[in-house]
């Protein structure tokens, strides 16, 4: 029978906050490969339109993953303080609750999205091409969310329990599955038909279910003690003192990634008014950056779930070493992705733009000014981790909107007529700066270890 683990409270902070940020770093860029090489398998196979389709369906799928990010993120933080404090009875009132609202949120989203797949594609202009091929695509994404959304939280919960390695274990599954059978629904094999773009959500949807039905397998064979037991059922149904603590903690998390997406769309707006060549670049310098910012997701997610424990258990000189090692942590690992890209700048964007054409030497020029402010988002989102650990979820949504809407995209809004792209591009690094200084200021000096997800959660505080 598995039982808590409590390395996380009690374990050698550095080596453990290591082995822990490695499986989620994994995970993250695994994720990424499975969504480029499945571009592959549509772009080539099924020509522009389908990737076109493709991409606009994955739009709305990130959105709707990002829409439950922060009540997913709130059940891993109250999982891990329930832990830190040895209680498993809240444990499982947590995980049930956040069970239910998830079973029952996805449904109701995956039957609106089968109704309204038509209409979604339509307010977003798909072209007439594309347009058939999005709606097809769309209805088998709609059906293998609740899927998603499950697969999905179990390895939240699991984090926060302070097991990272299994939801590592079966992302793998998921991905290599998905990669697997893409060619194979979408071009047909022997008894299995070609289904076209069709097939390739149809492949995201059987490597869901598939690793859905492993881990929840697993769970129950190892008798891990998250499972809910025969015995346990009824904590299969909505506290509503947790439920209100999902919500109202969860919502604030939630909207830092609509903050930082409307925040995408009007960069990448400006950027636009530049011509093909600058917007080639930044796209191509984007998709460096998306990896440059994987140790630092990494860590701040670790850091989080490691700290969630220790407030529980009322360790605070943990959680503070928690923090001072997370940001070594970025220091270290983000850094060192930063110097690679600087020795080898032209090299990692020709990966994406061709030798001979102008957006290399602009895309060169992003990165110069760029890159570097990624180790300082990156001391942002470690510390917000640890800060949200107690419950304190406001503050950094209160960050990211000032360095984002009130610094970075007016700074570049207001000089780019003198000082033309380059006014974008130091964007970055005076709004990183900017959340940097402010992150840092609030946990030194703001009231975020009096913060508590729910009062029995609550240790005793420093």
């Amino acid at each position: 029978m598995q039982r808590p683990n409590h390395a996380l409270t009690q374990g050698a902070i550095g080596k453990t906050l290591f082995l822990f940020t490695l499986p989620i770093l994994a995970g993250n860029v695994l994720q990424s490969l499975n969504g480029s090489v499945n571009a592959i398998w549509i772009g080539h196979g099924l020509g522009e339109a389908a990737l076109a389709a493709a991409s606009n369906a994955n739009t709305i799928l990130f959105f709707l993953l990002g829409a439950v990010f922060g009540i997913g993120m709130a059940a891993t933080i109250l999982v891990g303080q329930s832990i830190g404090a040895n209680d498993i009875a809240q444990t499982k009132r947590v995980i049930g609750t956040s069970l239910v609202f998830f079973v029952v949120a996805s449904v109701a989203i995956a039957v609106v999205g089968l109704i309204l797949s038509e209409p979604l594609m339509e307010w977003m202009r798909m072209p007439a091409d594309a347009k058939p091929l999005a709606i097809a695509y769309l209805r088998v994404i709609f059906l293998a969310i609740p899927f998603v959304y499950v697969l999905t939280f179990i390895g939240m919960t699991l984090r926060g329990a302070g097991d990272a390695r299994t939801p590592f274990i079966f992302l793998a599954v998921n991905v290599v599955l998905d990669i697997v059978l893409n060619p194979l629904f979408i071009f047909g094999f022997g008894p299995v038909p070609a289904m076209g773009i069709a097939g390739s959500a149809t492949a995201t949807l059987v490597a869901t279910v598939l690793s859905l039905v492993g881990v929840i397998a697993y769970l129950y064979s190892s008798k891990h003690f998250l499972r809910i037991g025969r015995d346990e059922l009824h904590h299969l149904k909505i506290d509503p003192t947790i439920l209100k603590s999902l919500i109202v903690k969860g919502v604030p998390m939630g909207l830092q990634m609509v903050v930082m997406s409307t925040s995408m769309i009007a960069m990448i707006s400006l950027v636009n008014s530049f011509g093909a060549h600058t917007t080639a670049a930044y796209g191509a310098c984007f998709q460096l950056w998306n990896y440059i910012q994987m140790p630092s997701l990494a860590v701040g997610m670790a850091a989080s779930s490691m700290a969630a424990q220790n407030v529980g258990a009322g360790l605070w000189d943990r959680v503070n070493k928690v923090a001072m090692t997370g940001v070594g942590y970025n220091f270290l690992l983000t850094g060192s992705l930063v110097v690679i890209v600087y020795l080898f700048n032209r090299g990692a964007l020709g990966l994406f733009l061709p030798a001979d054409g102008g957006a290399i030497e602009i895309a060169q020029h992003i990165n110069h000014i760029a890159v570097w402010s990624f180790i300082l988002f990156g001391i942002s989102f470690v510390l917000a981790g640890v800060v949200r650990s107690t419950g304190a979820v406001i503050p950094p949504l209160i960050i990211l909107v000032i360095s984002l809407w009130v610094v970075r995209i007016p700074f570049a809004y207001s000089f780019v007529n003198s000082w033309g792209a380059d006014a974008v591009w130091w964007s970055f690094p005076v709004g990183s700066a900017v959340s940097m200084t402010l992150s840092a200021l609030y946990y030194r000096y703001g009231g975020w270890r009096k913060a508590r997800m729910l009062a029995s959660t609550a240790a005793a505080r420093p």
